[in-house]
Formats: C-alpha cells, sequence, structure tokens
C-alpha cells in the first residue's frame, strides 16, 4: 500500500493523461487532489503541509509561466517584424530536407540555447521556428523535446550539476558523511568537473544517437510513408551531427568543467554540421519532405491563434537573427559569476518564506529568470526591426491568449509535484514519498543498481519538471545506494545526470511549455506517449554502459 501511495502523482499522471487521454488541464487538478487526499489520509502529512507545498507550488508556476511568455512575445513579435520569414527562407535555402532542418535546429540551435538557458527554453523556441518551417506542430514538439536531452546535463550554464549536485550532496548545510571518503579534501568545483567528465564519456554514445533517433520518429510517424527506412538512410549524416556536438561537449567538460559544454559543444556543431551540408558530406541523394498538408492528421495540427501577415517584409539574414543572438549573449553575460551583472539581477527576490509557519519557502528572482531576458531582447527588437505599435499590440494580444490553458496546469501540476516531494514531514514516521520508492528499488536491484540509476533520474524529472531538482532530489541517495553495493559513486551519480535529462523529454512541464507555444493544448498525453520510447531508449542505453563500465 505505501508503494501504491508513494506512486500516486506518477500514477495519477499516467492514468488520466496517457490512457484516458485528457487535457492536461483536466488532468493535473485531478491528480493534484488525489495525491493530497492520499498524502492526507495515509501519509498524514499535516493539513498545513501540504496547504504550504500547493502555495509553493503555485509560486514555482508563476516563475515558469513567465518563462513561456517571454518565449511566446518574442515569437510572435518575429513573426509579425518579418524576421522568421527571412530565417525560415535561409534554412529552406540551406536544405529542403526535413531530417536536415530538424539536426539544424532542435538537436544543434537547441543545444546553444538549452546551455545558456534550461527550463525548458530550448523546446520553447525551436518547436515554433520548426512550425513555420512547415512541420507539423505535433512532429515539431516531439522532436524538440527529444533533442533538448543530452545538452540537459550542463543546461543555464551548469545549473543541473553546479546547484542541483551540489546542493543534493549537502546535508545540513555541509557535504554530507557518506560522500566525504569519497571526495576528501577536493574543491566541490573541482569534482563537479570530474563528474561533468564521466556524465559526457556516456554521453559520447548515449547523446551521439540522439538525432538519428529523432529522425527515425520524423519519418516514421509522419512522412507520407511511415518509414524507417527512410530515417536509416541519415544514419552517417546524424551520427555525424551527433558527434558534433557530444565531442566538443566532452572537451570542454574535461578541461573547463560544467559551465559551458552545451553552449560551446552547440555553437561548435552548428558550424560543423552547416560544413557538411555545404561540402555535401553524409547527405542523402534525395531529400525528404512531410506529406501534403492537408492530409496531416488533425491531432498534429495546432491552434495556435498568430495574426496573419497583411505585408511579408524582408530583412538581411544577420538582422533576422540578432534577436536570437542578443538573446544567447544576454543569457551568457547573465550567468557568468565573475561578472556583477548576475549578483545585481539576483539581488531582487519575490517569494514567501516560511509559508504558513513551515520550513517551505519559494522564492525566485524574476530579473534573473530568462523570461526578463526575453522581454528584454523582445523591447530591442520592435526598435531594430521598427515595427508598428499595431504590430506590437497584436503580438502581446495573441501571447496572453495562449498562456490560459498552460497557467490552469502549470498552478496543479507543480503544487502536486511540491507535496509528493514534502512529504517527509509526516505522523507515519515514513520518509518522503520520492525516498520510500528508491530505498525499495534499491533493495531488489542490489550490484544491478546501474540498470536502475538513470530511470531514477528520469521520474525526478518528470515529476519535478527539472533536471536540476532531480538531482537535488536523488543525488546523495545515488551515493548511498553506490556506497552500499561497492559500486563508484561517481559513476553512479553521471548515470543519475543522464536519467535526468532522459525525463527532460517526458516531464508535464516541459511538454505543457513546448505544447502551449504550438497551439497544442490539450494534447499533451500524446506527446507523451510519443516521447516515452526514446525517453526509455536514452535511459536504458545508458544504464547498460554503467552496467559495463
Amino acid at each position: 500500500m505505501m508503494t501504491i501511495v508513494a506512486l500516486t502523482p506518477i500514477l495519477a499522471v499516467l492514468f488520466f493523461l496517457v490512457l484516458l487521454r485528457m487535457p492536461a488541464m483536466k488532468a493535473m487538478p485531478i491528480s493534484l487532489v488525489v495525491t493530497a487526499i492520499l498524502a492526507f489520509f495515509y501519509w498524514k502529512v499535516p493539513m498545513l503541509q501540504i496547504s504550504a507545498s500547493i502555495i509553493e507550488g503555485i509560486l514555482i508556476g508563476v516563475s515558469i509561466l513567465y518563462i513561456v511568455f517571454g518565449a511566446i512575445l518574442l515569437l510572435n513579435t518575429l513573426q509579425k517584424s518579418g524576421a522568421i520569414d527571412t530565417i525560415r527562407n535561409f534554412f529552406m535555402n540551406v536544405t529542403p530536407d526535413r531530417r536536415v532542418q530538424v539536426v539544424l535546429i532542435a538537436w544543434l540551435f537547441g543545444a546553444f540555447i538549452e546551455g545558456a538557458a534550461g527550463f525548458g527554453t530550448p523546446a520553447a523556441i525551436a518547436a515554433p521556428l520548426l512550425v513555420v518551417l512547415g512541420f507539423p506542430p505535433l512532429a515539431a514538439v516531439v522532436v524538440a523535446l527529444i533533442a533538448d536531452s543530452s545538452p540537459v546535463s550542463f543546461g543555464a550554464v551548469g545549473t543541473p550539476l553546479i546547484v542541483g549536485v551540489d546542493q543534493g550532496l549537502q546535508e545540513g548545510g555541509q557535504l554530507a558523511a557518506v560522500a566525504q571518503p569519497y571526495i576528501g579534501d577536493m574543491a566541490m568545483g573541482e569534482y563537479l568537473k570530474q563528474l561533468a567528465t564521466q556524465v559526457m564519456q556516456f554521453d559520447l554514445i548515449t547523446g551521439t544517437m540522439m538525432p538519428l533517433i529523432m529522425i527515425l520518429i520524423l519519418t516514421r510517424f509522419f512522412g507520407e510513408e511511415k518509414s524507417w527506412k527512410k530515417g536509416l538512410e541519415m544514419w552517417k549524416f546524424a551520427i555525424y551531427a551527433g558527434l558534433s556536438f557530444t565531442v566538443p561537449a566532452f572537451i570542454v567538460a574535461s578541461l573547463l568543467g560544467p559551465e559551458f559544454p552545451s553552449i560551446i559543444g552547440g555553437l561548435v556543431g552548428l558550424v560543423l554540421v552547416l560544413v557538411a551540408i555545404k561540402k555535401n558530406w553524409f547527405m542523402p541523394k534525395e531529400s525528404w519532405d512531410f506529406a501534403p498538408r492537408e492530409s496531416w492528421s488533425a491531432d498534429w495540427i495546432g491552434n495556435l491563434p498568430v495574426a496573419k501577415e497583411e505585408k511579408v517584409r524582408t530583412m538581411s539574414l544577420l538582422m533576422a537573427w540578432i534577436p536570437y543572438l542578443l538573446l544567447g549573449a544576454l543569457l551568457i553575460l547573465t550567468r557568468l559569476n565573475f561578472l556583477p551583472v548576475k549578483a545585481w539581477l539576483t539581488s531582487v527576490s519575490i517569494g514567501w518564506e516560511k509559508i504558513l509557519g513551515t520550513e517551505i519557502s519559494a522564492t525566485f528572482q524574476p530579473l534573473y529568470l530568462p523570461g526578463t531576458v526575453f522581454i528584454v531582447v523582445v523591447i530591442i527588437t520592435i526598435f531594430i526591426h521598427k515595427m508598428s505599435g499595431g504590430a506590437f499590440t497584436t503580438a502581446l494580444s495573441v501571447s496572453g491568449k495562449t498562456l490560459i490553458g498552460t497557467a490552469i496546469t502549470l498552478f496543479t501540476a507543480v503544487p502536486m509535484v511540491r507535496i509528493f516531494i514534502n512529504s517527509g514531514l509526516n505522523d507515519a514516521g515514513f520518509a518522503s514519498m520520492p525516498v520510500e520508492l528508491a530505498n525499495q528499488a534499491s533493495q531488489l536491484l542490489g550490484s544491478g543498481w546501474p540498470i536502475m540509476a538513470p530511470f531514477i533520474g528520469a521520474l525526478g524529472s518528470f515529476i519535478s519538471g527539472s533536471a536540476t531538482f532531480s538531482n537535488m532530489m536523488f543525488s546523495l541517495f545515488q551515493f548511498n545506494v553506490a556506497d552500499q553495493v561497492g559500486l563508484d559513486p561517481t559513476s553512479i551519480v553521471a548515470l543519475q545526470v543522464l536519467g535526468a535529462n532522459a525525463g527532460n523529454m517526458i516531464c508535464v512541464v516541459n511538454v505543457v511549455a513546448a505544447a502551449s507555444v504550438v497551439g497544442l493544448v490539450g494534447k499533451e498525453g500524446l506527446i507523451i506517449r510519443m516521447t516515452l520510447i526514446p525517453m526509455a531508449i536514452y535511459a536504458g542505453v545508458a544504464g547498460i554502459l554503467g552496467l559495463i563500465f
């Protein structure tokens, strides 16, 4: 019974969202109510603790909604300014092959954005860009989520390791006792550098295969022929594109640590793949495209209310790309510790300390969130693209209308997760729900734990919506299990990090955010069903590598 109750948030989401195919804005409120009831009556979590967790979740949801709004507003602003038309024409001129376009935009450009921003931002940017290139919205979201996997290890300038693992290995404000014999007098920064190198050693295989998986999903489920063969034709190009990111990321992780592997790997990979396209290396003999739009399934098509362009404006490619280049530059500048900008932005904090008198707190720095950078870039874009007031007003109105369903989902999904995580304070004498689940799993597997370790990381991302928080929740647990069964703790924590990446493909928060920007609100269950297999492959291969090496 304990296991069933602890699994409630996961089972409820799977049952209502995936099996019954309810839209997230209906499934998540029901899941929240079920989780709260069982937490109160079986886990005996005090009502004050549950209420505080709900408030905490709503405050976190506000910060996430702010990021989503910024991404949507930038997209609609660029559509109204004519920049999207120019960017679309550039990618179409580079290659009309949809299989190559998805590698350039979702895999490599997405990796750069992940390294700079994190928080599900890449899918929120890449998916709508693919849509305006002519991709079915469902295909765009699915491949964007699959692509946002390997780069997540070092997302937001290394946050999943620098914050997630670092905080996760602490007890009472200092390094946990079980970790001290392994880390010793080594500075945490140096240990995280070793961990980053270990992560990328595994990811030289797991990450490298992701472009091929993306292409196979694209051709099998969205092609007119429904063919695996059309995807396999691209295996040389896909492996080259995978290595173009993972090898530079491995070198950067080994030399510099966890801050910049995804940023530099994405940029270097983009250059290498563009060179390959120009030189016609590994390119297919025939181009591949989707079936005519009129034959698309109704499930593929979104309902994003984007205003029609009365007149298509033309501008230079550089001018069209300036907002995205500026976005990347500002995100990097605001996240470098040796510059004063980060300290200025993080000095402003909003939230609630010790909510309702409990130990639960929820605060965020609004100026530091990527949403603020999005809005700053939007304001600059208005001037450099010489937009009219009417055009921007339309973009603002359209952006606001897309957030209604997203807000309902976030303000119920995140509180459900917080009840789950904060359930350690209870009158039943249990540990928190995630810890109880993980303890039972470790007893079952023993020395075979490397197979399970990535799936625990994926579970953490699925329920919390964050690879950083997954690492924070489970890094110490993974370290303990490794110590108990005689495995290398650093390797097991590396598998936790890779699993958290895998879970990023299916976590409800990211799926809702990506779906909302292309008008697929209500299709979240379908999206999760399509990303579940790539997630399992990524985590499963990582676990097998951990077991072998």
